[in-house]
């Protein structure tokens, strides 16, 4: 494994490509060819063979996936990039929980000892990668990676790179998304996949059109539990499924909020103008970051879209669902620039293939579908407030959110049905997926043309949420049929030249 230089930008003359490289000295190596595994022990991945990613986006949850994709073999990290330098004010999911992460994967106890906080940015995250790498060398050292604040320069820079891993706030995800696709690089993206309806259907568009492979990050689509109730619907383990309740913990982020009347200072290191990308300029404020912009419509897609491409993903699959026709919602009150409190949103999907119409009904913010009279007191109803309850004529299918867990009811109904053989095959994992559609193999579970029905049913839940109509939907010409309002809402205003990016023009 060659070391790359330590620093920002390389320069191109001094930049020899890999496959460049590869092509003219094969034939010099020829008469000494041996297996790689003789040469690399088991397991071992040529660096030819290995997928050349940048991670864009290395806050606390983009530095968690990038150092899942480090652990995998057929993976070599060569760039991260995000616009702020470094910072240790991150969200965690526990007391030290980002820095006992990167501990593990370094087999360092000692990393991060003199930090302040949870720490990351595109310092920190070129210190873990190359800090792994180091792990990996004779030598144990390693200078290979490159920190980039701009994500243009990243993907124009980096020759040899093969695929990108967009782990931005959802505002980002369709412009970078968009771009790497254009210049052929694959894509694994955050979830949700957009920040607008119209940017689900052109990533789709764009997809379709270069045939990179893409990847939505919802792990739930490479579950056994995914193909278990997948088997379990062909077996009509239910009967006939008419509803489907499914209600979130979230959020847990602050919401319901006006701007703020005075800016903060932009911290030393942080590109703000950058951060706001296509989103209309407004003043710095800790209101917005670190992940607390979920909660604002310029930003996020509150908890709907953090949470609901993974559970619908695997309501989709299982009752092969496509478009919504109608939907509609209520809230707590209503604010200019971010999400209420807590909302019900509500999507009537059509018959198909013989399947009944099925309603969805979905809950946050702490409120709960009523608890089914069939489930036996002092049973937990969902987990820790999360779940999902599939309604069917002979019985109901109770699991946590993703699935998970699934029971049966009533127990009648539970002892009575036969677990059908495995019908479906079962996949080699939800990274595994896009790196083998990347070398040429069939496309990941999650790809942006199976997952952009479902952004887009989800970003027409917010919309429903914010102009408080019954919006039906026409997705074959891409309209709201009885709404001018809704209808606007469907794309975006992008500040500069972005829209151009987005919409290809």
């Amino acid at each position: 494994m060659k070391n790359r230089p330590r620093g920002g930008t390389i320069r191109r003359e001094d930049r020899v490509s890999r496959r460049t490289f590869l092509s003219g000295a094969a034939s010099a190596l020829a008469f000494s060819i041996v297996p790689r595994r003789v040469l690399g022990g088991e397991g071992y991945v040529a660096p030819s063979d290995k997928l050349t990613l940048a991670s864009i986006g290395v806050g606390a949850q983009g530095t968690r996936v990038m150092m899942d994709f480090l652990k995998l073999p057929q993976v070599q990290v060569i760039a991260v990039c995000d616009v702020n330098r470094q910072s240790s004010d991150y969200s965690e999911w526990g007391t030290n929980e980002l820095r006992d992460k990167v501990r593990a994967v370094l087999g360092d106890p000692g990393w991060g000892s003199k930090l302040t906080g949870p720490t990351a940015g595109r310092d920190p995250a070129r210190a873990i990668v190359e800090a792994y790498y180091a792990t990996q060398n004779a030598s144990g050292a390693y200078h290979g990676c490159t920190a980039y604040s701009d994500f243009r320069e990243a993907l124009h820079q980096e020759k040899d790179l093969d695929g990108v891993v967009v782990c931005t706030p959802d505002h980002w995800h369709a412009p970078i998304s968009i771009m790497a696709m254009k210049m052929g690089k694959h894509v694994y993206c955050q979830k949700p996949m957009s920040h607008s309806a119209v940017e689900a259907r052109r990533m789709a568009e764009v997809a379709r059109q270069t045939k990179v492979a893409t990847q939505v990050a919802v792990a739930n689509s490479a579950s056994s539990i995914t193909r278990i109730l997948q088997e379990w619907m062909m077996a009509r383990a239910v009967g006939p499924v008419h509803r489907v309740e499914n209600w979130s913990s979230r959020p847990f982020w602050p919401q319901g909020l006006d701007r703020p009347d005075r800016a903060d200072p932009v911290p030393e290191g942080f590109d703000w103008d950058l951060w706001l990308g296509p989103a209309p300029e407004r003043p710095f404020s800790h209101v917005y970051l670190p992940f607390v912009w979920r909660g604002w419509y310029d930003f996020g897609n509150g908890a709907l879209g953090d949470m609901g491409q993974y559970s619908f993903d695997t309501i989709f699959r299982m009752l092969k669902l496509t478009a919504p026709t109608t939907v509609e919602a209520s809230s707590t009150k209503l604010f200019k620039e971010s999400f209420p409190a807590a909302s019900l949103i509500h999507w009537e999907f059509p018959g198909r293939g013989g399947m009944p119409p099925v309603q969805i009904n979905w809950y946050d913010g702490g409120i709960k579908p009523p608890r089914p009279d069939e489930l036996e007191d002092g049973r937990d109803f969902g987990v820790e407030n999360e779940g999902l309850l599939v309604v069917g004529d002979l019985g109901m299918i109770m699991a946590g959110f993703e699935g998970d867990h699934p029971q049966i009811l009533p127990d009648s109904r539970k002892k009575s049905f036969v677990p059908p053989p495995r019908m479906l095959r079962r996949s080699p994992g939800h990274y595994q997926e896009w790196i083998l559609a990347a070398k040429g193999g069939p496309p990941a579970a999650a790809n942006f043309e199976f997952e952009a029905p479902i952004g887009e049913a989800l970003m027409l839940g917010n919309i429903a949420l914010r102009t408080g109509e019954r919006l039906r939907w026409d997705s074959e010409n891409f309209k709201v049929t009885n709404s001018s309002a809704a209808q606007a809402m469907l794309d975006l205003e992008y500040r500069g030249d972005w829209g151009s990016v987005i919409k290809g023009v």
